[in-house]
């Protein structure tokens, strides 16, 4: 093969976002620089070596269906990751400049990496080629690893022609200068003025702005490769404490810095990988194992714009026992009871004990005191709105009548200020009555979603629970006149036909919200749900009266065209030319492509009735009205000539 493979040309960004998802697929965005020594593979695929905390060996295939499957010499094992979209992307932009890729030299070390072919690699070696043979000297190390010529030529050099190569290259380049004395006080131990500058670096590039404009392709992007190459030598270097202070120091400007930045998550992706090197610092640090749990909870209770989100996998690492989480579990507790009681106007004070509570529970759970779990839910309830998560976690133990309890309860408290937690309550009461064959109970909670939401979905509800409890005619009768008169028959003592009203009270009453004003008669669901029941002749009569009524616009138009075509062929007719000929107006290329569906639709009926003469004399009055518009005498063309096809 001499190019990608054309699964892999095809992708689209949809494609790689539905791959490695959304958090994955942005991260791997900002790494397609750090992607080096890009190439394909004989089956088409792509290889390189990504750098990131260390340099990473990636590769992605793409199989006879187009399904993507990668390798990555990195740590993360959880799907797709950055290093392997990087690549992808990375490819794509080669290609698109019209660069082909290299084939991947099999005896390189990249190849060696990804396949693992070292035991078989004899064959491509010839004992006396010393170009082949020079391979080896110098292998160790990344660069040695990578650039095997290299190492060879620097293997021949001696003790004084390399420092004279080495003074050479620091004095023309201030990165190879700041990388020797950098390792040079990491060998030595003197990190201090390593320490220093490098706080100096992270208020500089903390300070920078971030933005990125897709018009004009223009933007900044802070480069925090250094700051994250440092961190992972200190820690490997075994200062892991030092990583956690400067860590503290970068989590701290940076978060100011993603809250003012406009480049689409950019910066806050750079940020959340050095933090993945400090929170594997903190593992290591002096700290104890509790104090190292409750610093991670700290960061992720700060995070407000999901920076550490790879970091979770640290806080669940299983170095931290039942223990450890027990002395979590206390601190949080002292720090949930000191913490001032939420007012129902500051959604921010109830938001964050609600994320106190939630890693609270999450401790107790670790630390095998589940039993407290409830009591603390319920002593929260009314301050952090938790009413959810509190009846899920009675429902899991299968106590229904608890559950059931504080449905009821939250709803109340929630009803006008949370109507979206009131409504999710009411969904549970439902359910509830669903599993306890209390039908007719399920019916009248349908009917309330539907008097609240006349919608067609939500009348198809109603009547599958109706029919249940074969009740159906009477309560699609009283549905239907609610549609006309806006009268709930729920709310009376009787409906619109003066018979009772057969389903019971719901336990709650969801309110319908009053900032969306309803007509009646509600002409647009009555058409919908006649067109839904197929009667035609209601769905014509509906929707004349709905013409004289609207004040603009086509109304349900086009649903009324398509459902009576074969019943109605004239009501249809009259539609679509009104549609068409609302596009031509519009005096615009795509319009009049949209005006051409139109009419082949309206071709359709005049061939099915054999009334093709009407349709030629359309065409002509459409020929004569608008001779001007050549781009559409172009498309009655196509049309007159029957090679456009639905």
């Amino acid at each position: 093969m001499n190019s990608m493979n054309e699964s892999l040309l095809s992708l689209t960004w949809e494609d790689l976002r539905q791959w490695a998802g959304s958090t994955i697929m942005g991260r791997g965005k900002t790494y397609i620089k750090n992607v080096s020594d890009l190439a394909r593979t004989e089956s088409g695929g792509l290889i390189a070596w990504v750098a990131g905390t260390e340099d990473y060996a990636t590769n992605v295939e793409a199989d006879e269906d187009g399904e993507l499957d990668w390798f990555c010499s990195c740590p993360y094992d959880w799907g797709p990751c950055k290093h392997a979209v990087a690549v992808v992307l990375a490819a794509l932009e080669q290609e698109k400049a019209g660069r082909k890729l290299p084939l991947v030299d099999k005896r390189g070390d990249l190849y060696l990496a990804v396949f693992d072919e070292t035991d078989d690699d004899d064959e491509f070696l010839d004992e006396d080629d010393p170009d082949d043979q020079e391979v080896t000297v110098g292998s160790s190390g990344s660069d040695g690893g990578k650039n095997p010529a290299v190492a060879g030529i620097l293997g021949e050099k001696s003790k004084e022609e390399l420092i004279v190569l080495l003074t050479d290259l620091a004095a023309r380049h201030p990165e190879v200068k700041r990388k020797i004395l950098e390792d040079d006080q990491l060998r030595s131990g003197r990190i201090d003025k390593l320490a220093i500058a490098l706080r100096k670096e992270i208020k500089a590039v903390t300070g920078e702005p971030a933005w990125n404009n897709h018009w004009n392709d223009e933007g900044n992007s802070p480069d925090y490769s250094h700051i994250k190459e440092q961190f992972a030598a200190l820690l490997k270097e075994g200062h892991a404490d030092i990583v956690v202070e400067l860590g503290c120091d970068l989590w701290q400007r940076g978060n100011e810095q993603v809250e003012q930045s406009h480049d689409d998550g950019d910066v806050a992706y750079e940020i959340g990988d050095c933090m993945e090197i400090v929170f594997q610092a903190v593992e290591v640090s002096s700290l104890s194992r509790p104090e190292q749990l409750l610093w991670m909870i700290d960061i992720f209770l700060e995070d407000q714009y999901s920076i550490s989100d790879s970091c979770e996998q640290f806080i669940r690492n299983k170095i931290y026992g039942r223990t450890d989480w027990a002395e979590v579990a206390v601190s949080l507790q002292e720090r949930l009871n000191t913490m001032p009681a939420h007012m129902p106007d500051n959604f921010s004070s109830g938001y964050h004990r609600e994320r106190v509570m939630n890693w609270l529970i999450e401790a107790l759970e670790r630390s095998g005191q589940r039993k407290k779990v409830i009591p603390l839910l319920e002593r929260e309830a009314d301050l952090t709105q938790c009413y959810e998560r509190l009846v899920d976690t009675y429902l899991q133990s299968s106590n229904y009548d608890k559950a059931r309890e504080w449905c009821v309860k939250g709803f109340q408290k929630t009803v006008e200020n949370a109507p979206g937690i009131a409504a999710s309550l009411q969904k549970k009461l439902r359910e509830l009555a669903w599993q306890e064959n209390k039908f007719d109970l399920v019916a009248a909670y349908r009917a309330q979603d539907f008097f609240n939401n006349p919608t067609p979905a939500n009348y198809l509800e109603l009547e599958k629970a109706a029919e249940a409890i074969g009740c159906w005619p009477t309560v699609r009768a009283e549905a239907l006149s609610f549609l006309e008169s806006g009268q709930r028959p729920d709310m009376t003592d009787a409906g619109s036909s003066g018979q009772p009203w057969p389903l019971p009270s719901p336990e709650v009453a969801v309110r319908s919200d009053k900032r969306f004003r309803r007509d009646f008669p509600d002409l647009g669901n009555l058409i919908e749900i006649a067109i839904l029941e197929k009667r035609f002749d209601d769905v014509v009569q509906l929707y004349q009266t709905q013409q004289k009524t609207i004040r603009w616009g086509i109304g349900k138009g086009r649903e009324v065209a398509a459902a009576v075509a074969g019943t109605h062929p004239d009501i249809s007719l009259a539609i679509w030319k009104k549609l068409a000929e609302g596009q031509i107006d519009l005096v615009k290329p795509k319009a009049y492509e949209v005006a051409a569906g139109y009419l082949r639709k309206m071709h359709n009926i005049y061939q099915k009735t054999g009334r093709l003469e009407q349709w030629r004399t359309l065409l002509q009055i459409l020929r004569t009205t608008h001779k001007a518009k050549r781009r559409l005498m172009e498309v009655l063309d196509l049309l007159e000539n029957k090679r456009i096809i639905d």
